[in-house]
């Protein structure tokens, strides 16, 4: 069995354990680090069994950062600010300590890209676990947001529930419709199925700048949609899974691998 694992649904299209893999040859860290493909009932019920036969860490992607953020006996504090969970190590006494590196592997990102400067203004569609793991870390840096969901009242709550970090507020996605955002954020799961997020493409311009938080080998369909409406800069998360990926490895392993290097080795095997 793996030590360690990436537990999702669906999970199979994920670079993770390639990732890991290069970590570990970049390290000489040796450890085994696998998929779970984990029914959308049943979370607890395989978290328990992975950790129960061994298990040493694991990551969490969607739909269960939420679910995590509840399972875990112990948070970091990025984990309390966020809400969600990404990432669980099992400490020495067997309890599980749930961390978050989703926000640090997207600021990351984003400044390589030159995507983020303080004082921007950054819409992020999507309010589940994925937008909570990143709303903290964008309003610390200095950024207005405003963040709209097809299911408003999740955008709302989570507006409120951060407003005493920075500037965000909530709109509702029928009522966006200008292109006022400087930076704009797929945090919706739509590109799992071949979707877009029910938003105006009025929000599209030749300058602003849209990364979505979702990646595969081709362009997701969000960046599909943007680059039709002429916009010019964009990325997809595959910058932010390795950041968040390295960061994960230091909270296991106490070392922080060489990011740049593994992106690159990435986008040559990929």
């Amino acid at each position: 069995m793996e030590e360690f694992a990436v537990f999702g649904n669906p999970v199979l299209h994920s670079k993770s354990p390639l990732i890991h893999k290069l970590f570990a040859e970049q390290t000489g860290i040796k450890y085994d680090y696998g998929k779970v493909l984990v029914p959308v009932n049943k979370f607890e019920d395989k978290l328990d069994d992975f950790f129960g036969q061994g298990g040493k860490g694991a990551n969490i992607t969607l739909p269960f950062k939420e679910l995590a953020y509840h399972k875990v006996d112990e948070l970091t504090e990025q984990a309390q600010i966020c809400g969600s969970v990404n990432t669980i190590k099992r400490l020495d006494d067997h309890r599980l300590l749930g961390d978050n590196t989703d926000g640090i592997g997207l600021i990351l990102d984003l400044e390589r890209l030159s995507f983020i400067e303080k004082g921007r203004h950054i819409l992020v569609i999507g309010a589940g676990g994925a937008a909570r793991g990143i709303i903290a870390p964008i309003l610390n840096y200095g950024c207005r947001i405003t963040i709209t969901n097809r299911t408003f009242s999740k955008a709302d709550e989570l507006a409120k529930e951060f407003s005493t970090i920075g500037h965000i507020n909530s709109l509702m996605l029928q009522s966006i419709h200008s292109a006022e955002y400087d930076l704009i954020i797929n945090a919706t799961s739509s590109g799992v199925t071949g979707e877009v997020p029910a938003i105006s493409t009025n929000i599209f311009k030749q300058n602003v700048f849209c990364y979505d938080m979702f990646y595969q080998l081709n362009e997701t369909p969000f960046l599909a949609l943007a680059k039709t409406h002429g916009v010019l800069k964009y990325a997809d998360g595959i910058g932010m899974l390795v950041g968040q990926a390295a960061y994960a490895f230091k909270l296991w392993h106490g070392k922080l691998p060489d990011i740049s290097f593994v992106l690159q080795l990435l986008k040559e095997k990929w």
